[in-house]
């Protein structure tokens, strides 16, 4: 499974958020000034400056809220979370398709996050299109949800045609790097835990416990 999506946010700390972003109106800025040499020219949309008080507390949140999902950490496997950002986009706004750094100053990107902030109903256009080898995929999910993928894929947004789009985004350096290796390592951490939440503890599910955590002992780093 390449992609998660989950509910990452309740309703209170989404209003919370919704609220202070929309009282730092000096703060936000062009999107153009965190964006690599290709990315910036096909980047339109603003961002909360990242350097800011605000920007600091709310990405010390979104951390907290991703570390403390059980799901993500299986999925993601994450060593670091860095790069959080929070961007608007209004009328006319999009972000052309692209690939993200590879590395940045604050870390390796292995996964892409975007946590979608404002109700989907507010705006028009504004879908998350990701690219896989032959096909692609739009995301538009509802407010406080997150999806995962990798940042490998060339991925795009779509212009807003009316309406304001609202999220949170992010990268995550994962303690495994291959997408193969972490999907293997998520269904038998799933698998197991599955089989112990139905059955109980066993020996042979002890044995499967422990090839999760030797392999991941092996392919980490």
């Amino acid at each position: 499974m390449n992609f998660l999506t989950s509910q990452l946010l309740i309703q209170e700390e989404i209003e919370a958020l919704i609220k202070t972003l929309n009282k730092e109106n000096t703060l936000w800025e062009d999107g153009k000034k965190t964006a690599g040499s290709h990315a910036s020219i096909v980047k339109n949309n603003l961002q909360l400056n990242r350097e800011s008080e605000i920007s600091k507390k709310l990405s010390h949140l979104i951390k907290r809220k991703i570390l403390s999902s059980s799901l993500i950490k299986s999925f993601a496997l994450p060593k670091i979370i860095h790069g959080i950002m929070f961007t608007k986009s209004l009328n006319n706004m999009r972000y052309g398709r692209h690939i993200d750094n590879p590395f940045m100053s604050s870390g390796r990107a292995d996964l892409s996050f975007t946590i979608f902030l404002n109700d989907k109903s507010t705006y028009d256009g504004g879908e998350l299109i990701i690219e896989e080898m032959n096909s692609e995929k739009e995301f538009k999910l509802n407010a406080g949800e997150i999806i995962i993928y990798p940042s490998t894929y060339l991925h795009s947004v779509k212009e807003i045609k009316n309406g304001e789009r609202l999220v949170c985004v992010g990268w995550i350096e994962s303690y495994v790097k291959s997408i193969e290796e972490r999907e293997y390592l998520f269904d038998l951490d799933a698998g197991a835990k599955g089989l112990l939440a139905k059955n109980g503890r066993s020996d042979e599910l002890d044995l499967i416990f422990k090839s999760y955590s030797n392999l991941l002992r092996l392919l980490g780093n």
